[in-house]
């Protein structure tokens, strides 16, 4: 077994790695970009180097700064994880020509699957069923639509290099083929560095269905059952399941075998994922692609076998056999796995940057969460703003999607959006429960899952300002008793007024709510302790408790009882109750409303990124929702659209250009002004 191994990659998978090394007895060196100096990969590896400036083709894609590492750290083998250069073949040649081993599959197979387009060839050979399409060398922009009109409409334009969703396009009918077909490219060629693409018809109703299959090098190859993907937005993955529910054994074994067959043809050594598209209604399978690599989906097969995925790669890579063959794999229970994300479901799954002022995760039986971030750590423009995996196993599905669902609520991140309401909803949908899944799941129950939040309750604005007025009160107990005389009574923090009860005024505008108004709170100090809480519209409550160094918060608001986690950062407030989260800004009355916040509908850049394409010529007339202008950011095209009706006078930016979040990027009129 290795000794020492270099972890070609960051975030979790790089600290998920870590952890199973450790176990081994195997020592682990990490690599960072300047972006990820004081990142968790790099604090708990043994040894960590630098590798580039922030982004990622000059750091983490940068083969030669890595297999330098790798060399001065004296590693003996190379864990690429997912994503970056976990697929790339010349990669894995490099590390051989510098006597490192590749804890990953041979390059050669790394080049049959590398290419979607010569993946398909080959599986035809071996006779795995496809999807109907075009998977052809000519990429002339007049062939693909000609195939697309033989395929039928609609089709799905796919990047022929990498995955993630990445690349991938819909066109439904042949007026937006061509403007697909150059999103496509543009985004497969940021991304891998390669525009190909192919064309397939587009299922209508399939679910995404995936076998996980590990080989050695003694020519041993077994399946470890099956995942269902099929909930994704953007082709991305969202939620993951183990095993695939209503799948009949026999079809997990023909499926199975196939995956197998697959791995055998292309001389498969490691962990791999063969991903089909599954008709359920006509029971019939396609081969989609191979992924040579660990998915970020395997903890859920990890949960239902029992069994360390990242360890096999290892004694794979050493040269050792499979742990267990076909007949000795069992699966017990069920997994369920959701990529906690830092975006806004409601403006599209629009990434978010900035810091996580807050962040707890659930802990317990029957759950995991892997993440490669803490309290404090910012998720950067430059990377997938992913925050954790979380994980929950129950014996059967229906115990599964409670438990997660508990784990879900007992989550709390503060500072930026998340998916973590958009992912509670999700589960606890009448459709997901009872498994009538398909990879177009969110699109079909857009309207039930993609609800704008109300905006927050009297009660909710009553217990964010007993929070602010309990950490005001102690802060000015600390101050008291550090000062030279902790008995003036100007050191009293109770507001006492000579004959009068003192009164004191809030602002405090939620952030959680696009557009909300800023809301006025009126406060008068009792003499007898706690608080008078008038809101503007005539509710009022007293108001008292007591906060937790922590943030625990407890007291009584009118007649109830309450508790929540109350947590702040800088003019921030975000409290989490036992259903859900809400954020408010602490408003200066001296100042009015924050400037800096962007009014809904401006044609600004939503986060830093690039202009890639400008869609219409100034002095176009545009009518609402009509797209205008293409960012790039976060390795995914984001299209802005007009507001309303109006003109496009002209853009401040031109494409190629670096801009900054909150940048206006077009000169913009609405009818009417």
């Amino acid at each position: 077994m290795f000794s020492k191994i270099l972890i070609a990659n960051r975030g979790e998978i790089a600290c998920r790695i870590v952890r199973t090394a450790r176990r081994m007895g195997i020592a682990t060196v990490t690599v960072y970009s300047d972006a990820d100096r004081d990142a968790m990969h790099v604090a708990v590896a043994d040894e960590a180097y630098r590798i580039g400036p922030p982004s990622a083709r000059d750091s983490y894609l940068n083969v030669e700064s890595i297999v330098a590492a790798a060399k001065r750290a004296g590693a003996e083998a190379i864990h690429p994880g997912y994503g970056f250069l976990s697929e790339n073949a010349a990669f894995a040649d490099a590390c051989a020509a510098a006597g490192l081993v590749f804890i990953g599959p041979p390059a050669s197979a790394i080049r049959a699957m590398g290419g979607k387009s010569e993946a398909k060839a080959l599986m035809d050979k071996a006779g795995i069923p496809l999807v109907p399409g075009y998977h052809g060398v000519d990429q002339s922009p007049h062939i693909l639509a000609e195939q697309a009109e033989l395929i039928g409409y609609p089709v799905l334009i796919k990047a022929s290099a990498g995955g993630g969703g990445r690349g991938m396009k819909v066109a439904a009918q042949a007026s937006e083929f061509a403007s697909q077909l150059a999103s496509a490219k543009r985004e497969a060629a940021s991304s891998f560095g390669d525009d190909r693409v192919l064309i397939e018809k587009y299922l209508e109703h399939p679910r995404h269905v995936e076998i996980q299959v590990f080989a050695d090098s003694h020519a041993n190859c077994v399946y470890l059952f099956e995942r269902d993907c099929s909930i994704q937005r953007r082709h991305q993955k969202v939620i993951e399941e183990a095993p695939a529910p209503n799948f009949s054994p026999d079809m997990r074994e023909r499926m199975g075998r196939a995956a197998v067959e697959a791995a055998r043809a292309i001389g498969y050594v490691g962990a791999g994922t063969i991903e089909f598209l599954y008709d359920a209604a006509a029971g019939q399978f396609y081969f989609m692609e191979m992924n040579t690599r660990l998915q970020v989906e395997h903890p859920v097969t990890e949960m239902i076998t029992g069994l360390d995925l990242v360890e096999w790669q290892l004694r794979v890579a050493a040269g050792e056999t499979l742990p267990l063959s076909q007949n000795d794999l069992t699966i017990s229970g069920h997994a369920i796995e959701a990529r906690l994300y830092a975006e806004d479901p409601g403006r599209g799954f629009l990434p978010q940057t900035g810091r996580l002022t807050h962040l707890a995760f659930p802990s317990g039986e029957n759950v995991r969460v892997d993440t490669g971030v803490r309290a404090g750590d910012s998720i950067s423009v430059y990377y997938d703003p992913m925050i954790a995996k979380l994980i929950a196993w129950g014996p059967d599905r229906d115990a599964a999607i409670h438990r997660f669902g508990v784990a879900l609520a007992e989550t709390r991140v503060g500072g930026l959006k998340t998916n973590i309401g958009f992912l509670a909803r999700l589960a606890n949908h009448a459709a997901f429960k009872a498994a009538d899944l398909d990879t177009r799941f969110i699109e079909r129950h857009n309207d039930d899952l993609l609800k704008r939040p109300l905006p927050a309750s009297d009660a909710a604005f009553a217990l964010a300002a007993l929070g602010l007025l309990l950490a005001r009160t102690e802060e000015a107990h600390r101050a008291a008793r550090a000062s030279s005389d902790p008995s003036s009574p100007w050191a009293h923090s109770n507001g006492w007024r000579l004959d009068d009860e003192a009164r004191d005024e809030l602002r405090l505008r939620e952030v959680s709510v696009e557009n909300a108004e800023e809301k006025k709170i009126d406060v008068v100090y009792r003499r007898g302790g706690g608080w008078r809480i008038a809101l503007g519209n005539g509710s009022a409550f007293d108001a008292q408790g007591e906060i937790a160094a922590d943030g625990e918060l407890t007291g009584t608001i009118g007649d109830e009882k309450v508790s929540a986690v109350w947590k702040s950062a800088g003019n921030e407030i975000t409290l989490f109750t036992k259903t859900e989260s809400r954020r408010f800004a602490i408003v200066d009355r001296l100042q009015g409303a924050d400037a800096a916040q962007v009014s809904g509908g401006s044609l600004v850049a939503p986060m830093p990124g690039r202009v890639i394409s400008l869609l219409v010529e100034p002095g176009t007339h545009v009518e609402a929702n009509q797209p205008v202008v293409v960012l790039e950011a976060m390795k995914m095209e984001h299209t802005l659209r007009a507001p309303s009706q109006g003109t496009v006078v002209a853009f401040r930016y031109a494409a190629g250009e670096q801009v900054d979040e909150g940048a206006e990027l077009v000169d913009f009129r609405a009818d009417g002004n």
